[in-house]
C-alpha cells in the first residue's frame, strides 16, 4: 500500500522529444542503471501503441475502494481520479502531492478538523455524465463503512470522521442520506468534517477510495468487473485472474486534468504469469513492467549483474518499506512479551537477508520505520554480533517466558519466492533455540482478506508468525505506523496489524502526533512509537527493503517512484513499439 512530508516539486517533464537531454535514455547503448531513480528515462510525448503489463498473481481487486497494494493504488489512477494524487517523478521526486480530482488541496478550518475541496468542473465518467462531490461522498462511505462487503483497503475515515458509530453504511443505509460528516453542499465542493484535527488529511485523501463512485452503478463486490473511469483511461475487456484491458475514455479531457497524458492506445495486464516468464518477457522487450513491482527472481538478478548491457537497465532503490516478521501478540506463547523477545533475538537477519538475494534486496534492519522515511532514527534495542542472532539470550528469553520448547506456524504468500525463502530461513534460525515453525502458504491476493489479515483464523490455525512487507501509505511517519501498529487499525478481515498490538501509549502517542501542527513535534512522537513497538517485541524489523527492477527499452517517461515503493509511476508511461 503505500504507502507516506512533501519532498520536492520536481515534475515529469515531457518536451516533445523522443530521449531525455541528460544521458538518462534507455535507447541500446545508452542505457544507465539506476537513472530512473535520479531522471526520467526515454522522455517523450509520443502517442500510440500498446503498454503491456503482467504480475504473478492476481490483485485483490480493480476496485478503487476494495483495494490495499501499492501497485494498484499506482495503476488505478489510470481509471480513477483520487482527489489528490503524487506527481509523477524519479525518487524522492515522485513524493509531491499534487491535486487530482480535486482544484487544489484541501482547505482546512476548525484547527484542522474540517476540510473542504473543490472538485474541478467538467471531469465525465467513461460513459458520459458528469463527476459530482456526491459520488466522492458515496465512494468513501462504501469503502470505509461496508467492511462485509468491502474488506479491504484502510479504515482511516471510519477512525476520523465525526459520526461513524451512528452509520451502518450504504448499503443498509436506506435512506441513502449518508454521513452527516461529510457534507456536498453543491455538486462541486464536498466537506470533511473530522473528531479530531488531522495533519496529513490531504495524504489521505489520495487513497484511490476518493475516487469517485456513483450509487447507481454500485454493484458491491462485483464493482470490480465493471468500473465505471473517471481516468484517462477505461475498461475495455475484464477477464477475472487473466487480463484485464484499458482502452482510452473518449469522455476525458486534458483541459480538466493536468496531470494525466493518454499516450497509449491501449494498455494490457496479463494476470497470473510466472515470474521467470515476465523477467523473460521484460528483457525481451514484449512487456513495459512488471506490475507488482517486487523486482526481477533470483535467477534474473543473477544473470542481469553478471552483464553490463543488462545491468545498464535495471533500477535498484529503496522504497519506503520494511520486510519484516511479524509476532501474533494474540496467539499463544507470543501473548508473552519475552517469547517474543527470544525472537528477536532468535533471528539471523544475514541468512534473511542472502535468502532475499543479498544486500542488493535490503539492508537489514532494526527499527520499525524504513531508513528512507522523513524522521526515520537508527536504533538497535536487540543487537547480535554481526546480525546473525544469539542464541543464548534468545534462550533466556525463551525460559523467562516459561516456554524452553514449543510449535507455531508462520505464514507468507505462495507467489512470492522470496518471501518463502526468507520465512525459510527463519524458520532455520528459530529451530536452533528451540521453537518448531512450520510454513504456511497463502495466495496474495487473500493474504489480508482470508488469511493472514484475520484474527480469527490465525488463532485457529495457531499461526503465530506472518511474513510481512510493508509500504508507508505516504511519506509520514503516520502514513506508515498507523495501519501497522494502532490499536485501532486492527480488523476482523483486511487486518494490516498483523500483531494485533493495542497498546494504550501507542495509540495515543499516534493519536497527538497527528493532531499537531510542528512537524518536528510529529517526527519526535513518530521515533517514540518506533521504539515502544520494538520494546513490545511484535515485530522483528529484517531489511529495509530494495528493489531491483528491470526497465524495458521501450518504455517511455519511466521513472521509479518513492511514492510507489519504487516501482515505475505507471499515469504516463508510453511505448516506442507499434
Amino acid at each position: 500500500m503505500a504507502a507516506l512530508a512533501v519532498v520536492s516539486s520536481a515534475s515529469l517533464l515531457v518536451s516533445g522529444c523522443s530521449k531525455a537531454d541528460d544521458g538518462t535514455s534507455s535507447a541500446k547503448g545508452n542505457a544507465k542503471a539506476n537513472a530512473a531513480t535520479t531522471g526520467v528515462v526515454n522522455v517523450s510525448d509520443q502517442k500510440g501503441g500498446t503498454v503491456t503489463y503482467a504480475m504473478a498473481d492476481a490483485p485483490e481487486s480493480f476496485d478503487p475502494g476494495n483495494t490495499y497494494y501499492s501497485f494498484i493504488y499506482n495503476f488505478s489512477r489510470l481509471y480513477a481520479r483520487p482527489l489528490t494524487t503524487f506527481k509523477p517523478g524519479p525518487g524522492e521526486k515522485g513524493n509531491e502531492l499534487v491535486p487530482d480530482l480535486a482544484e487544489s488541496v484541501g482547505v482546512p478550518s476548525d484547527g484542522g478538523k474540517t476540510w473542504t475541496y473543490k472538485i474541478r468542473k467538467g471531469v465525465k465518467y467513461s460513459d458520459g455524465t458528469p463527476v459530482t462531490s456526491k459520488d466522492v461522498k458515496y465512494a468513501v462511505e462504501r469503502s470505509n463503512f461496508a467492511r462485509d462487503v468491502l474488506s479491504n483497503g484502510p479504515n482511516y475515515f471510519q477512525q476520523l470522521l465525526d459520526d461513524p458509530a451512528k452509520y451502518k453504511g450504504p448499503y443498509k443505509d436506506k435512506s441513502e442520506k449518508g454521513l452527516a460528516s461529510i457534507q456536498t453542499p453543491d455538486d462541486h465542493t464536498i466537506v470533511f468534517k473530522l473528531n479530531k484535527p488531522f495533519a496529513d488529511f490531504d495524504y489521505l485523501v489520495s487513497a484511490p477510495q476518493t475516487a469517485p463512485v456513483p450509487r447507481a452503478k454500485d454493484k458491491g463486490t462485483d464493482y470490480t468487473k465493471s468500473v465505471l473511469s473517471s481516468g484517462s483511461y477505461k475498461f475495455e475487456t475484464y477477464k477475472d485472474g487473466q487480463q484485464v484491458v484499458l482502452v482510452r475514455n473518449e469522455h476525458w479531457d486534458a483541459k480538466t486534468d493536468p496531470l494525466r497524458k493518454q499516450y497509449p492506445d491501449k494498455i494490457v495486464l496479463n494476470l497470473k504469469v510466472n515470474q521467470a516468464t515476465i523477467d523473460k518477457d521484460l528483457m525481451s522487450g514484449d512487456l513495459i513492467a512488471d506490475l507488482k513491482g517486487g523486482g526481477v527472481d533470483a535467477q534474473t538478478q543473477a544473470q542481469v549483474m553478471a552483464k553490463d548491457d543488462l545491468k545498464a537497465n535495471t533500477d535498484n532503490t529503496y522504497g519506503g518499506r520494511l520486510v519484516y516478521t511479524a509476532i501474533n501478540t494474540q496467539v499463544a506463547p507470543f501473548n508473552n512479551v519475552e517469547c517474543r523477545k527470544a525472537v528477536q533475538y532468535a533471528i539471523d537477519k544475514v541468512s534473511v537477508q542472502t535468502a532475499m538475494g543479498g544486500p542488493i534486496r535490503g539492508d537489514i534492519a532494526s527499527t520499525v520505520m524504513p531508513n528512507d522515511l522523513p524522521g526515520h532514527e537508527k536504533f538497535d534495542l536487540y543487537p547480535t554480533e554481526g546480525n546473525k542472532g544469539d542464541v543464548a539470550k534468545a534462550k533466556q528469553h525463551l525460559k523467562a517466558c516459561g516456554k524452553e520448547k514449543f510449535s507455531t506456524f508462520i505464514s507468507a504468500r505462495a507467489d512470492r519466492q522470496p518471501e518463502i525463502d526468507a520465512a525459510t530461513a527463519v524458520i532455520e534460525a528459530l529451530k536452533k533455540v528451540g521453537i518448531d515453525a512450520r510454513i504456511k502458504q497463502y495466495p496474495s491476493s487473500k493474504y489480508f482478506s482470508d488469511y493472514a489479515g484475520v484474527p480469527s483464523f490465525t488463532k485457529k490455525e495457531n499461526i503465530g508468525l506472518m511474513m510481512m512487507q510493508w509500504g508507508a501509505d505516504w511519506p509520514t511517519g503516520y502514513g506508515f505506523l498507523q495501519q501497522v501498529v494502532h490499536g485501532k487499525a486492527i480488523g476482523q478481515s483486511g487486518n494490516t496489524n498483523l500483531s494485533e498490538l493495542n497498546d494504550p501509549a501507542i495509540n495515543k502517542l499516534l493519536d497527538e502526533a497527528i493532531a499537531n501542527t510542528d512537524e518536528a513535534a510529529r517526527n519526535a512522537a513518530y521515533i517514540q512509537v518506533d521504539k515502544k513497538v520494538m520494546e513490545q517485541a511484535a515485530i522483528v524489523p529484517l531489511s529495509y527493503f530494495k528493489v531491483l527492477n528491470y526497465r524495458s527499452p521501450h518504455g517511455t517517461n519511466m521513472a521509479a517512484s518513492a511514492a510507489w515503493s519504487g516501482q515505475y509511476d505507471y499515469l504516463n508511461i508510453g511505448t516506442t513499439k507499434k
